[in-house]
């Protein structure tokens, strides 16, 4: 299995664990200055697992600039348009779940590139050998998920202990 057929895996419960005050993880991609790569992967696992992608997206609907978008093709996943919003919070009163806050609304702006064109020659991307609390790790793709283990797009696995879609 080469490297390419890995995923970036993150625990986000290591994450939150209080551990470390400021993700000091280090990002080798040239457009990622201050770390950005890996607070995008972060901010997407985290919205992943929080948003419940309600069959009548009221979020969406409440926002009067159009900044909350729908991706169909990546399980209703939201995006934000950051030149659009204009902060008024309407997308988290109108949430049924009080599970949206703007804040947490992946800006999207810097995303990881998941090292997929330097992993032949990369032994583990920076952001690997930085993490202090082990948070990051290479995984097979074709790995059978433990609970609370989730695929997140085509790139990434996130293990998080907090809110469950089947159980809820």
């Amino acid at each position: 299995m080469g490297a390419k057929d890995k995923r970036l895996f993150i625990d986000l419960d290591v994450c939150a664990s209080g551990e470390c005050e400021e993700c000091v993880v280090k990002c080798s991609y040239f457009y990622h200055p201050g770390n950005n790569g890996i607070v995008s992967v972060a901010e997407v696992a985290t919205y992943y697992l929080v948003c419940r992608r309600c069959e009548e997206p009221h979020c969406v609907n409440a926002c009067p600039v159009e900044a909350l978008e729908e991706q169909e093709d990546k399980e209703k996943l939201l995006t934000r348009h950051n030149m659009r919003c204009v902060s008024c919070k309407s997308c988290s009163h109108a949430c049924p779940y009080g599970t949206i806050y703007p804040e947490l609304v992946p800006l999207l702006t810097h995303s990881c590139d998941f090292c997929l064109d330097r992993r032949a020659w990369l032994s583990d991307p920076l952001c690997i050998q930085s993490c202090p609390y082990g948070a990051l790790s290479l995984k097979d793709a074709d790995l059978k998920l433990n609970e609370h283990t989730f695929l997140v797009g085509d790139n990434l696995i996130v293990h998080s202990t907090h809110w469950d879609r089947e159980k809820a």
